[in-house]
């Protein structure tokens, strides 16, 4: 079966050298941190974590996502996500992949990540959070290949990949719980430690992973002759609608909470956000883009007719993601470190080699993608009648 992830044409394999050129620079540049230390990034004693930790947060919410075409199907027998569904069980392959590489990359030494598996520790968040993305994979892995293959054969899936399909539902839910536990469990960064958290998170992940699985469907559509159906991207979209609506509600009673209280230790990391504090505004105009942006998507989206035109929900589905990956992204997590607990204020930019091993983490998720994909279009291309 694995053989119909290669076949394609001129196009599928351009998209693939792209890949494996994106891999080679990100190798490099993973090659000289490697040597030289986290140095060569932008973080430091005061930020440190940055865009490998934004990166990983926000993947982990696109791989939650895809319960939300899991559970309609299986559960309440939702027949409209039927070829839909392996599309989101093999979108979160690829995201958790892309997760556990951003955290390899982000402990700076391979050895570090051994630790975590040689001598575990149930007292590390960072343990469980590795030990459900792990899980999460071989999870979606295991159903996907053997629900394709099924398929493959024209046979029904074999029963014992059910209970593994229940499993994955609340499992989804646990991965990006215990990635908000990692955040909201520090006491020293106030910016973190709310009850809210992960609610706020899953809410996002709901719109971010959605919107993306709506682009992918259309774009498969368009070059691959695979469509998942319009019934299908049309339930996807009021998905995000509500999920994106919930998101901002969340957000604003942050807000409130921390303004209205007035506490300094609270209200400091959001004036940093939208305001500036004490001089430094270094994200301050991506925050006001990215909840603008947010805003004004979440609105068009509430309109019906709107979402039911293709075009105009593939433009509004790119601006939840864009406006979920600032806000998920370096606006959650370096501002969690601004100011200090010594109440010192020290940005944080990008380096060139942060931004090449970024990329070429993306790449290696865009292989993985692209080879599933295209293994899923080959095989219903095969049993489409002549």
């Amino acid at each position: 079966m694995l053989q119909n992830a290669f076949r394609g044409g001129a196009r599928f394999w351009t998209l693939l050298a792209l890949w494996a050129l994106l891999i080679a620079v990100g190798t490099m540049a993973y090659a000289s941190q490697l040597t030289q230390g986290l140095t060569v990034t932008g973080m430091s004693r005061d930020v440190s974590w940055g865009l490998y930790i934004a990166q990983f947060t926000f993947l982990v919410g696109v791989a939650a996502s895809a319960v939300m075409v899991v559970l309609p199907y299986y559960l309440h027998n939702y027949k409209a996500f039927g070829r839909m569904v392996i599309l989101g069980e093999f979108l979160a392959v690829s995201a958790v992949l892309m997760c556990m590489l951003f955290i390899f990359v982000d402990m700076g030494q391979p050895t570090r990540v051994l630790n975590v598996l040689l001598h575990p520790s149930p007292n590390s968040l960072m343990f469980w959070d590795f030990m459900v993305l792990l899980g999460y994979l071989v999870l979606n892995l295991v159903i996907g290949s053997v629900t394709i293959e099924a398929e493959r054969k024209e046979a029904p899936p074999p029963r014992w990949v059910r209970p593994l399909i229940y499993l994955s539902i609340p499992w989804a839910v646990s991965i990006h719980t215990v990635t908000a536990f990692l955040y909201a469990g520090l006491g020293a960064r106030p910016f973190w430690m709310t009850a809210i958290l992960a609610p706020r998170f899953l809410a996002s992940a709901f719109a971010s992973g959605p919107s993306l699985l709506i682009l992918l469907a259309l774009l498969v559509r368009r070059f691959g002759a695979f469509d998942a159906g319009r019934e299908a991207v049309r339930a996807l979209g009021t998905i995000v609608t509500y999920a994106m609506a919930i998101n901002l509600f969340f957000v604003a009673v942050e807000l409130f909470t921390a303004l209205y209280g007035g506490m300094p230790h609270h209200v400091h990391p959001f004036a940093y956000l939208f305001t500036g504090l004490e001089g430094h505004a270094a994200l301050m105009p991506w925050t006001w883009a990215g909840q603008t942006l947010g805003v004004v998507c979440a609105v068009l989206l509430l309109v019906p007719a709107l979402r039911r035109r293709d075009a105009v929900l593939a433009l509004l589905c790119g601006g939840v993601i864009a406006s979920l990956w600032i806000e998920k992204g370096l606006a959650l997590v370096v501002t969690g470190f601004i100011p200090s607990p010594l109440g010192r204020i020290t940005e944080y930019t990008p380096t060139a080699p942060e931004l090449a091993i970024t990329l070429g983490v993306y790449a290696v998720g865009g292989l993985m993608l692209t080879l599933l994909y295209t293994l899923v279009v080959n095989v219903r291309k095969r049993l489409q009648p002549a």
